[in-house]
């Protein structure tokens, strides 16, 4: 079981790694772009190509606010689901722990009794038989 945890971890692991360095190569590219756009002679531009390099930045502002409220969206999520992975753990902890007895007794009665007839002197509760008293009806 650990050797499966191990596994799905480093998959894990793994699977963020390659995201993230996604994630970094992506943003490297977009960084250069930014630059290139910040290094632009605008100033020597006709109006119309101006009016339209204004465009280009308002269109990727809003694209990188875009990004931003979707990694923010994420990150909830994120927080939203560790919680809730937490809060099923302590939940199921009762569940397990009644589990553990249930395999602790029953490995008790499997190792102490040999047969049969060592489970009578077990019991508590046997039949006893009836006494001689005289029985007296209440009032």
């Amino acid at each position: 079981m650990e050797q499966v945890s191990d596994q799905i971890r480093q998959f894990l692991d793994r699977g963020i790694a390659e995201v993230l360095r996604l994630f970094n190569l992506l943003w490297t590219w977009s960084s250069e772009q930014f630059i290139k756009v910040a290094q632009a002679p605008w100033e020597s531009w006709p109006l119309w190509k101006q009016i339209l390099f204004l465009v280009l930045v308002v269109a990727v502002a809003y694209f990188l606010f875009v990004a931003a409220i979707q990694l923010w969206t994420a990150a909830l999520n994120v927080v939203s689901a560790f919680a809730t992975f937490i809060g099923a753990v302590i939940v199921t902890l009762p569940t397990i722990l009644i589990a553990a007895a249930i395999a602790l007794v029953g490995l008790w009665i499997i190792n102490n009794l040999h047969d049969l007839s060592s489970l009578r002197s077990l019991m508590t509760f046997q039949a006893q038989p009836p006494s001689k008293a005289p029985h007296v009806d209440a009032p």
